[in-house]
This record gives structure tokens, C-alpha cells and sequence, in this order.
């Protein structure tokens, strides 16, 4: 199985982000690829239809969630990618092949931004000034920027800031990292730029695949939330603004993954994943069981025990059941079922339709649901916890959870029963591992964490994840320590 995920991967990779090997230095892959190329409204049309393609690519399909849910509490490897199992149990490698491949896909993406925003100031076509669609341009890749560079800073710390289009000069790309702090900083910047979008769109499907306020406004509250010197009076403030957008929670939790329903009040930007064509989603069927994938090879991302245990403590069944389905099997799995007998393990199922290697289901990147225990974090950190109750019980309502009322809990307590929800209700969306770091329990929750690998002749041994502060954030690959001269690895690797 290992040969033939890997022929697939690297052939859909190839596509993506074939001329992004040195992100600094050359062109970026779009609609238009040469430097006089952009004439016309319609070019630069395309070049930012180019930077959106780099949410089709693998990091977004499914990366972006075994590095914050495998890496944490929430899931096992699975599978047999020795570099998915490096994850899992904290010991990534700076010749980590994913780790290199998210790093050159989302540099390639910013620099798609940066060439959109560089060449649309030399176009003059009058089509970009009617109805503001220029300033809306540079809105939509200032966003792309910024989500870009989010995901960069989370997973690496300090990484370089690249905010032109390549240089020809090889020595003039090479560029040194900079401090998180600041590229939380031009995020930021980006970000408020970035509010020359629109409210909405001409149809709800655009309104929720394209770049909005909502959007912005979203993604500045997580910003703002997630640096190290947090401003929880800026999270509300950017929240208050997409309350106002009119978003609110889809009625039925399990139908947010259905397939049917992900065009909802909810969704605040999802990529919309077009089944059985290039901008297909391959990552379902590397989750899904053989019932519905119609193969029999162990799968990835193999939901916890200790998620499990969450869920059942809670009472919470329906988020339970939307998020993981159990399956008989008949190969051996080292936590759940040892032996390669007949037996019952758990699956990721937040995406349920794997045609094939060509599913159509979509990727949340930002839905309200976040936003509201979002707020709900934000009131109890500041200490109106009486307030936080009313956001967290929006979400426990729809699930069927008792209502937590004021008392219950003091403001600590009441801290950690809103990180928990947001377990429950964000598995497989790629928010544990950064939801962590920002409650400061990551080295505690991982370390206190206790798992077991099982042998099929009844043996047991536990899991040593060996966490420290320095495992918070991934290596900078080698191959760019090796191409960048000015680059340093990260304390620890």
C-alpha cells in the first residue's frame, strides 16, 4: 500500500506545486507564467484564480490536520508512512518529506499572492476599476497571503518573510527568517487591508468558497487569539463584526459533513472540492473504511482512544458518531486490535465520499462554530465568564448537551470545559495541536497523555512522547537549510 499512496501523492503533488522547488527564485504555477503576461483584467483574473488553487493542494486536503490532530491527543498515524508515524509520536526529522512539501506548498502560494499584487498596479485595464474589483484583488490575495503565512508561523515559529514576487539574483532570494511576532504583525496588516472584499458574493456558493469580510474578520480573531501576546479585546472586537454578518450554526451537526448541506449559514470559507476532476479531493479515501472506499489497505489518521474516552465522557454521541465510525477489519492495528483478525477499529469520517480518489467533499477553513467557543474563550479569559456561558451553550445545544449554567465551574475550570468542546466539536479540522499551545496545556495534556502499543500475544507497552517545549513547532527541512544559507533550524532538531 505504502508504494502505490506514494505514486498517487506525488503524482497529484507534481501537478500542484512542480515549479515551486525554490519558491524565492522562480516563477509560481497560475493561469499566466511569464512576466509581460499581465495585460488585461482577465490575466490577472486567472493569476488569482492561481492563488486560490494552492488550497487544492496536498496541505489542505489532508495535511493540515494529521499535523494538529495526529501530532496531538486526537489520532494515531495509521497507515504505514514512516513520515506520518514521525508525527505521531513526536519525533519529526528535518528530512521529513511532508514537512518539506508543506513548506514549499505554502511559500509557493504566497508567492502566487505576491505576483498578483505586484503586476496588477501595471495593469490598466478599466474593467479592474468598476465596481471596486481592484481593490477587492488585492483584498482576496492579501487574505490568501495571510492564511498562508498563519499556517507557516503556527507550524514553524520564525520563518522568512517573502512579500515580493522572486528575485532573479539567487543571493538576493536567500532570505533570513523573521521573528514570529512580526509575521504576525503583516498578517495582520494583510488582513485589515484585506477588508476591501466584499460582504458576500452574487450566489451563496461563491459567498462561501471566495474570500468575504466574514472571512477577514474570522480569520483576525484566530490571529489575534493564537500569537503569543494574545489581545482576547481584539478577538471580540473582529467576532462582534462577523455577528454581524448574519452567520449563524447549521441545525443539525452531522449534516455540516454530509455532503448535501456544506453550502450553509455556517461555512465562512470552505474549499469547495469539485469531484471526479483535477480539483478533486483524494484525501477521503486514505480515511474512509473498505465499506466505502472498496479497498481493503489499513487507512490513516486512525482516531484515539483517548478522543473516544472524550466523547464518551461527555455523553456526547452525536458529534461522536458524526466524527468517527467503527468498522470491522481484518488488519492488525497496534492500539486498537493487535492482531490481524476479525475486529473493530475507529475512522475518520468527517468525509464520507471517497470516489475513488476523487471525492467532492469540502474543507472547512473557518466556520462559526470555531468562532463562537472562540468568543466563548475570549469572554471567560478576560473574566466575564457569565458572558462565555451563552456562545458555549449555542454549541452544546445543537448536540443535545446539558446546558452548563453560572457556577458550575470557576473561571478555570470553565477554561478547560471550553477547550474540551472545542475537541469534540473541531476534531479532524485541524485546531488541537494550535488550541493547545494557546491554553498553554500542550506539554502537559501530551505528557500526562497515556497510550499503549499492543502485541497480538496480549503484551503492552506505553507511549513515550517525550514532549517538550521545542517539539511545539516542526523542523525547518533540510533542503531548505541546504538551499538557504541563512536559514537556522529551530531550537531542538
Amino acid at each position: 500500500m505504502k508504494t502505490k499512496l506514494y505514486i498517487i501523492i506525488c503524482f497529484l503533488m507534481a501537478a500542484g506545486f512542480s515549479s515551486c522547488k525554490k519558491f524565492l527564485t522562480e516563477e509560481p504555477e497560475s493561469s499566466a507564467t511569464t512576466g509581460n503576461a499581465y495585460k488585461t483584467a482577465s490575466d490577472i483574473e486567472a493569476a488569482l484564480t492561481g492563488v486560490y488553487n494552492s488550497l487544492y493542494t496536498e496541505y489542505f486536503v489532508w495535511e493540515f490536520f494529521l499535523l494538529s490532530d495526529v501530532r496531538s491527543d486526537n489520532a494515531y498515524a495509521g497507515g504505514d508512512a514512516q513520515e506520518v508515524y514521525q508525527y505521531d509520536n513526536l519525533a519529526v526529522s528535518p528530512l521529513n518529506v511532508r514537512v518539506f512539501y508543506d513548506w514549499q506548498q505554502l511559500y509557493n502560494g504566497i508567492a502566487k499572492a505576491n505576483l498578483v499584487l505586484e503586476k496588477i498596479g501595471e495593469v490598466k485595464d478599466v474593467a479592474l476599476d468598476q465596481g471596486n474589483r481592484r481593490a477587492q484583488i488585492i483584498g482576496e490575495a492579501k487574505f490568501l497571503r495571510a492564511l498562508f503565512y498563519f499556517e507557516l508561523v503556527k507550524n514553524f515559529g520564525d520563518v522568512p518573510l517573502v512579500m515580493q514576487f522572486g528575485k532573479i539574483d539567487p543571493a538576493e532570494a536567500n532570505v533570513s527568517k523573521s521573528p514570529a511576532a512580526e509575521v504576525y504583525t503583516t498578517i495582520i496588516t494583510d488582513l485589515n487591508d484585506a477588508l476591501a472584499v466584499p460582504d458576500s458574493y452574487s450566489t451563496a456558493s461563491l459567498s462561501k468558497s471566495r474570500v468575504t469580510k466574514g472571512a477577514v474578520y474570522a480569520l483576525l480573531a484566530k490571529v489575534y487569539a493564537q500569537k503569543s501576546d494574545r489581545d482576547y479585546n481584539k478577538v471580540l472586537e473582529n467576532i462582534k463584526h462577523v455577528e454581524e454578518l448574519g452567520y449563524k450554526l447549521h441545525g443539525n451537526y452531522d449534516e455540516l459533513f454530509d455532503g448535501s448541506h456544506y453550502v450553509n449559514d455556517e461555512a465562512i470559507l470552505e474549499i469547495q472540492y469539485k469531484a471526479s476532476t483535477p480539483q478533486a479531493n483524494y484525501g477521503p479515501q486514505l480515511l474512509l473504511p473498505p465499506s466505502i472506499s472498496g479497498d481493503d489497505w489499513r487507512k490513516y489518521c486512525t482516531p484515539s482512544k483517548d478522543l473516544i474516552k472524550a466523547f464518551d465522557t461527555e455523553g456526547d454521541q452525536i458529534r461522536k458518531n458524526s466524527t468517527v465510525l467503527f468498522e470491522d477489519v481484518e488488519w492488525s492495528d497496534e492500539f486498537w486490535k493487535p492482531c490481524a483478525s476479525a475486529g473493530s477499529v475507529p475512522f475518520t469520517y468527517k468525509w464520507r465520499h471517497a470516489e475513488g480518489w476523487a471525492s467532492g467533499d469540502y474543507v472547512y477553513i473557518l466556520r462559526y462554530a470555531d468562532i463562537l467557543l472562540l468568543k466563548a474563550e475570549a469572554l471567560n479569559a478576560l473574566g466575564r465568564s457569565s458572558e462565555a456561558l451563552a456562545p458555549l451553550n449555542m454549541v452544546r445545544d445543537r448536540v443535545d448537551l446539558p446546558i452548563i449554567k453560572a457556577g458550575d465551574f470557576s473561571d478555570v475550570q470553565l477554561a478547560d470545559k471550553i477547550l474540551n468542546e472545542r475537541r469534540l466539536e473541531l476534531a479532524f479540522e485541524g485546531q488541537r495541536w494550535s488550541d493547545l499551545i494557546r491554553a498553554n496545556k500542550l506539554e502537559s495534556v501530551m505528557g500526562a497523555l497515556k497510550e499503549y502499543v499492543l502485541t497480538c500475544e496480549g503484551g503492552s507497552k506505553q507511549m513515550n512522547y517525550n514532549m517538550n517545549l521545542d517539539k511545539r513547532l516542526l523542523p525547518i527541512p533540510q533542503d531548505e537549510l541546504n538551499r538557504n544559507t541563512k536559514l537556522i533550524q529551530n531550537k531542538g532538531y
